[in-house]
Parts: C-alpha cells; structure tokens; sequence
C-alpha cells in the first residue's frame, strides 16, 4: 500500500527516506554516471510510496545537479563521481529549511553583486524592464494597496540585468518563500513608503548611469531596514 503523506514532517521525512534509498540504488547497484534509474513506477512500487513523491524526490535531486531527466528516455546519474556524489547526497540529507532570516541574509548578499553587475552590463531593454517594475510599485503603494509583490519583482528585474543567469536562478528561486515569509511575519513598513520609493528610484538611477560602486552603495542603503526587520521577528 502507497504511503500517503499528512503533514509537512511527514512528506520531508518520507522524501529524505526516498534520496537514501536512491543514494543506496546507485552504491548498491554500481550504477556509474550516465546509467539510468528505474522508472517511477518501479522506484514507487519498491520504496512503497507514491509516484509523485518519486517525482519530487527525483526533482529535488535534479536541483543540486545529482541526476537529470531527458524528455521521454528516463532519468540518469549526472556525470559526477561517486565519492562527490556520496558527499553531495549527506549535505543535501542534512539540509533544513531555510528561516526568514537565512533567506533575507541570503538575499541582500544575491543583490549586493547583482546590483552591481546590473550597473555594468544593463541594456536599455533591461532598464525599461526595471522602470516598469519600479513605476507599477509606486503605483500599488500610491493606491493604498500591500506591494511585496511589486518590490520583488523590482529587485527581480535587476537579477535579470546583472547577466548572469545563475544569479538570477538563485534570486528566482527564493523569492517565492520571501513573499510568503513576509506575510506569515506580517513584515510591513508602509510608514516609509516614501522613503522605499526613493531608495528604489536611487538604484535606477545609478544603474541607469552604469556606476557600480554607487548602484551596491544604494543597495546597502536601501536593505538597511529590511536587516532591522529580519532580527525583530
């Protein structure tokens, strides 16, 4: 019978029981890199859990580079050794989810070097991109209205400029959990809306004028607060 999953300590553990059991195939088996796995439904039916937690498991282990999937031929071992790979697979079996303030530290060190590379090697399509975001912004906080969303996707646009795609993966993938984590603390600073919108409209700026030193300069500014409120909640 297929092990359903009914809270979040649950589903976590049922997953890191499911990349030991991988990381167990791949010793045991002497799969090498470039062999291929057994299918999902294989792998569900001998850990005995369902195929969507094969799936996400298989998912998770994809993000970190210790296999990969080719459309309609199956998943395979990446081509890494076994003694990284054995490495890799304990870190990632110890890994915890990330807290607010990881996330946040996280963050404001992503965009210290983003900001500054969005200086140097920005387009003029990247600084209308970033305009935008800025205008719709100012917009949502001039309607009364929560503008998370629209300050984030601020800060996106400027991952985007600093042309270095694996910055900008990083900056996408944590964002989501930012959001969330912002509503869950109820981070909110609408008495310096203002002052939000001017730090914002001061990184365009040095961005526009392609001064790195002054575009980090901003950036550090403008984090200030938002350090204050990781380390109150």
């Amino acid at each position: 019978m297929k092990l359903e999953i009914h809270t979040r300590s649950d589903h976590e553990e049922t997953l890191s029981k499911i990349i030991s059991n991988i990381r167990d195939l791949i010793n045991y088996k002497n799969l090498e890199p470039g062999d291929k796995l057994p299918s999902e439904r294989m792998l569900s039916e001998k850990f005995e859990v369902s195929r969507s937690n094969i799936r996400e498991a298989i998912q998770k282990l994809e993000f970190y580079g210790i296999l990969h999937s080719k459309p309609q031929s199956g998943t395979f071992v990446a081509n890494i050794g076994v003694v990284a790979m054995n490495g890799m697979l304990e870190d990632i079996l110890e890994l915890e989810d990330p807290d607010f303030k990881s996330l946040v530290e996280t963050r404001i060190l992503l965009e210290l070097k983003t900001v500054r590379l969005a200086a140097i090697r920005r387009t003029e399509e990247d600084l209308v991109r970033i305009k935008k975001a800025l205008d719709d912004h100012e917009k949502k906080i001039a309607s009364g209205q929560d503008a998370v969303q629209e300050d984030l996707l601020f800060h996106l646009a400027i991952a985007k400029a600093c042309g270095n795609s694996t910055l900008n993966t990083f900056m996408l993938t944590i964002t989501p959990q930012i959001i969330i984590d912002f509503e869950k603390y109820h981070v909110c600073y609408n008495e310096l809306d203002n002052v939000r919108i001017k730090e914002h409209l001061d990184i365009y700026e040095a961005i526009k004028k392609q001064d790195p030193t002054l575009a980090k300069e901003k950036m550090k500014a403008h984090f200030k607060l938002l350090y204050q409120y990781c380390y109150n909640v």
